[in-house]
């Protein structure tokens, strides 16, 4: 199984389904009320090892209900939860979502614990990098941590992802020191300045942000699938028509399927192509962690 390691948040997800979105200043009676276990980290850690991979996940939680329920789903999951830390001075994180009846959403999260998640916590975690093929980041902790994560991982030859969600400009460093980067639509014109409108202007922000170090770029594109640049040359991967009901996780599934298939050792383009697969089953089921598909699903999904 390939050896993936996970650094992130780890939130609990509380989800209004409503008609539509409010604006602002706007009150909107909203319908049914559910909790699921969420954040972009615990999300990814969860698809990854749903989809066959052997997962490590460092986070940080409160001494609180909502972090023991989460390091006991992440043991049901088969993920290794040695990693984990407590902060008995912040509670866990949460994320307030709300659901239109298009199935796109609206998200807050009070990032709690997450914010306290340190380079010298990462040090405790060596034995982590040094186990692992692959280590994926997004951009729910602080950015020095995330900054130190994939330095300590570059340092040591291991291949690093960053999904830089939610999205915010990244420090040159950083950049320079990943393998692939795959933002969405908004996320790459958050770093480039570029406004993705079409398969031209998204080719050209993977190529800036290929210009900045990162050796892959996977711009995911909703339904429409993903444009992939690799040496010099873009292509898109197609999205797979589904009925969606909330696409809440969706961008965390194709992260933890993509790094799954690359630690395989598929090419870049099939990885894309299985991370599709995943993404467009979760969005046809409500929640985050609970949208996730299994390895068994993904294979058998017909188009």
């Amino acid at each position: 199984m390939p050896k993936i390691l996970v650094i992130g948040s780890s939130n609990t997800d509380m989800v209004v389904r409503a008609d539509r979105l409010p604006r602002p200043g706007e009150t909107v009676l909203g319908g049914t009320f559910f909790m699921n276990p969420g954040g972009k980290g615990a999300n990814q850690a969860v698809a990854a090892a749903r989809l066959g991979g052997q997962v490590a996940f460092v986070c940080k939680t409160g001494d609180d209900l909502f972090g023991s329920e989460a390091r006991r789903l992440f043991r049901e999951e088969g993920i290794d939860t040695s990693h984990l830390l407590t902060d008995p001075s912040a509670p866990s994180g949460v994320a307030l979502i709300t659901v239109d009846r298009q199935a796109e959403n609206c998200i807050v999260v009070a990032p709690g614990a997450n914010a306290n998640l340190t380079p010298d916590d990462l040090r405790r975690a060596a034995s982590a990098f040094e186990q692992a093929d692959i280590v994926l980041l997004q951009l729910e902790i602080p950015m020095e941590t995330v900054e130190q994560a994939a330095l300590t991982a570059c340092a040591t030859g291991k291949r690093v992802v960053l999904n830089p969600a939610p999205a915010t400009a990244i420090p040159a460093r950083l950049l320079a020191a990943l393998d692939l980067i795959t933002p969405n639509e908004t996320e790459a014109e958050a770093i480039t300045g570029i406004r993705i409108a079409d398969r031209r202007t998204a080719d050209e922000a993977a190529r800036r942000l290929a210009a900045t170090g990162a050796k892959q770029v996977v711009i995911t594109l909703g339904a429409q699938g993903a444009l992939v640049y690799e040496a010099g040359q873009s292509r898109i991967v197609e999205g797979y028509p589904v009925r969606a009901v909330d696409t809440t996780a969706a961008g965390d599934v194709f992260n933890g399927a993509l790094v799954v298939a690359l630690a395989e050792g598929k090419p870049l383009e099939e990885a894309a192509r299985f991370a599709c697969k995943a993404a467009a089953i979760s969005v046809t089921h409500p929640g985050a962690q609970g949208s996730i598909p299994t390895r068994a699903e993904v294979e058998a999904f017909d188009r």
